[in-house]
């Protein structure tokens, strides 16, 4: 009767144990990373509908007006060098700035032998960029009128292609990094950066005139999913052996 007692006992404190420490890592993380997708996916789908039958024009027309000197829109809050740091920031999610950022890391990447992480990140980017496009040319929504921009533009409103692209590229980054780095502060730190490039870049969309708030949100949403997206497939991939984020130079070859 001893061992049977036994194994009645592993199995039930086996269902006792709480569903998530039932998986491994990875299934963890494939399982966060969903649930990311579909909650971010969510947000999007919503907001383009509530933008697409008017119901948030007029909130995201008060709060660009708040940003904005009483009686003058065309004067945003704050000095001329507040006006200044938020070209900067927004510069920051620029197609020409991220085109640059891009390459540079890739280089980095292809140099450090580490040419499937490259190529990846280039591919990750690249769709992103097209997706971002696409969803532009879907919506169509003017650019806020009610403010004076202080930044040029020439594509449709809705999303935020700045916040959009700055999510997917910043975040990727970030995550790839944090995939190869070794210690945990490390991990934590690039995502944290990434983040809050990211959601400077947005807010500062808002600022200089540019989208309308919920273009931000829905710019960041839609950023998080392409982000997180590639981050699953890159961590599948890299379990089915088909890229190498942990790629080490082969024995007897030379760096240079």
């Amino acid at each position: 009767m001893l061992p049977s007692d036994t194994s009645n006992n592993n199995v039930s404190e086996k269902q006792k144990k709480p569903i998530l420490r039932m998986l491994d890592p990875y299934e963890r993380f494939i399982l966060g990373g969903l649930l990311l997708v579909i909650m971010c996916g969510w947000a999007f789908i919503s907001l383009s509908a509530d933008v697409m039958q008017g119901q948030t024009q007029s909130l995201d027309e008060r709060i660009l007006l708040a940003l904005r000197t009483e009686g003058d829109p065309t004067d945003p809050i704050g000095s001329e060098a507040w006006e200044d740091i938020g070209r900067d920031i927004t510069a920051l999610g620029g197609y020409a700035f991220l085109i640059l950022l891009m390459v540079g890391v890739s280089g980095y990447l292809f140099l450090a032998r580490k040419r499937q992480m490259g190529w990846f990140l280039n591919a990750a980017v690249v769709s992103g960029f097209v997706m971002t496009m696409t969803l532009k040319s879907v919506f169509q929504r003017p650019r806020p009128d009610v403010v004076t921009h202080i930044s040029h533009v020439s594509t449709s409103s809705f999303p935020s292609g700045h916040s959009m692209m700055s999510m997917i590229v910043f975040l990727t980054m970030g995550a790839l990094l944090a995939r190869i780095s070794t210690r945990r502060r490390l991990k934590i730190y690039c995502m944290t950066i990434a983040v809050v490039l990211s959601l400077l870049v947005g807010c500062s969309r808002v600022y200089v005139g540019v989208h309308y708030p919920t273009d931000v949100l829905a710019g960041w949403s839609a950023g998080v999913v392409w982000a997180t997206l590639a981050c699953l497939i890159a961590s599948w991939l890299e379990r089915k052996g088909f890229i190498g984020l942990h790629e080490h130079v082969k024995n007897g070859s030379r760096e240079g």
